[in-house]
């Protein structure tokens, strides 16, 4: 049985999209009901199907930014 859940806390933006539709969003994701993380992957249309992806803890997301600027 697989009890493989997630719910998208908060969509903050897409990307890019994809010809067959799909877009590359970044997300806050909580995955089997854990803690939302930061989430940066491709979806379906309906949120239903996704690609593999990558997350980060919320301090790894802000080193991050730091990185970047």
């Amino acid at each position: 049985m697989n009890d493989f859940s997630f719910e998208i806390v908060e969509h903050i933006g897409v990307l890019s999209t994809s010809s067959k539709g799909w877009t590359k969003e970044l997300n806050k994701v909580s995955f089997g009901g854990r803690p939302a993380k930061y989430d940066i992957r491709e979806w379906d249309e309906n949120h239903e199907k996704m690609s593999k992806g990558v997350t980060f803890t919320d301090e790894e997301f802000n080193k991050l930014k730091e990185i970047i600027k």
